[in-house]
């Protein structure tokens, strides 16, 4: 039987290689380009298969890609077929197995009272009985308790992704800081960091209420961003877009939109033992677009060369970059 994660890789594969294939070796129009576009933009899962499928076939092309405010533009030459059909075998089972190990390895079921926790740069999936599902970042703690009248879940540290099976009768609460968010049936991503909690809502809809009841309950929609500190709580709107690219780790990856080097830093030192360090304040504010593997320190150390021309040493175990 196929596992769920491979089957959903594969198909990501075959519908990248699609438009790979389209673009290097068939006429290509302002249309088809649009279309693309569209595509890559509807969810990160396209765009990680996209670019790793792409980056089968040479490094030039993916550092290109990282290159700021430019976007995708018509190969420079054409590949040959017999490349791009090697480079999507080598792609689907790059991918297809990752997921899929991932599935199998990391992958729980639920029990009544429990601690879930992943480690540093580890990911995992609690299958709850309802056929919901919890999905915990790196370095992620939570607590689940279940009651005859509702589930409770405390984030204790981290980040989880959340699809819940909305149940009437039963609600679903997450807490965090002090901060309570309701489900009413819903995917939606909850991050807690030292000095605030960021909620972010792609489909259905949740309550959020503050620690101390001093802001009102806020209805989140789609498309709502809550960010909440101790005291205070604020809703925004983010494109769809912008709330995937957060999600980029649930496919092992980072998506950089006019990120500054140092926010990249801290974001890759989520991940991994090994830290990057921005060495100087004037290259920790140059930004930078891109979508890299969470472990892939080396790539992000490369583009910041290749892209600013920034040297790269090794420095007590750390990846210093610095003019």
């Amino acid at each position: 039987m196929i596992a769920p994660g491979e089957k959903f890789a594969a198909e990501k594969n075959t519908q990248a290689a699609s438009w790979l294939r389209r673009k290097t070796l068939e006429s290509w129009s302002e249309a088809d380009e649009a279309a693309l576009n569209a595509w890559l933009e509807d969810d990160i899962a396209n765009r990680v298969a996209y670019w790793r499928l792409k980056a089968a076939w040479g490094r030039a092309d993916r550092l290109a890609a990282l290159r700021r405010d430019k976007t995708a533009s018509h190969a420079d030459s054409k590949i040959p077929s017999r490349v791009l059909k090697i480079a999507a075998g080598v792609a689907l089972i790059a991918i297809s197995g990752a997921v899929g190990n991932f599935w199998l390895r990391n992958s729980q079921q639920q029990t009544n009272d429990a601690v879930y926790a992943t480690a540093l740069g580890e990911r995992k999936t609690i299958a709850l009985t309802d056929g919901s599902e919890i999905e915990l970042n790196t370095n992620t703690a939570i607590r689940f308790h279940s009651a005859a009248a509702e589930k409770v879940v405390t984030l204790l540290r981290g980040e989880a992704y959340f699809q819940i099976k909305h149940d009437p009768h039963r609600l679903f609460i997450i807490k965090a800081d002090g901060h309570r968010i309701t489900d009413i049936g819903t995917k939606f991503r909850v991050r807690r960091d030292a000095a605030r909690l960021e909620v972010s809502l792609l489909e259905g809809e949740v309550r959020f209420d503050s620690a101390d009841g001093r802001v009102k309950s806020l209805s989140m929609k789609p498309g709502d961003v809550v960010i909440a500190t101790a005291h205070s709580a604020a809703v925004m709107q983010q494109p769809k877009r912008d709330i995937a690219d957060t999600l980029g780790w649930r496919s092992g990856m980072i998506v950089f939109r006019h990120t500054t080097l140092a926010e990249a830093a801290a974001e890759f030192n989520r991940y991994n033992a090994k830290k990057v360090v921005i060495d100087d304040p004037a290259s920790a504010k140059l930004t930078i677009n891109g979508t890299f593997q969470t472990g892939d320190t080396a790539a992000f150390a490369d583009a910041a060369h290749a892209v600013f021309g920034l040297h790269v040493n090794m420095r007590n175990g750390e990846t210093v970059i610095s003019r």
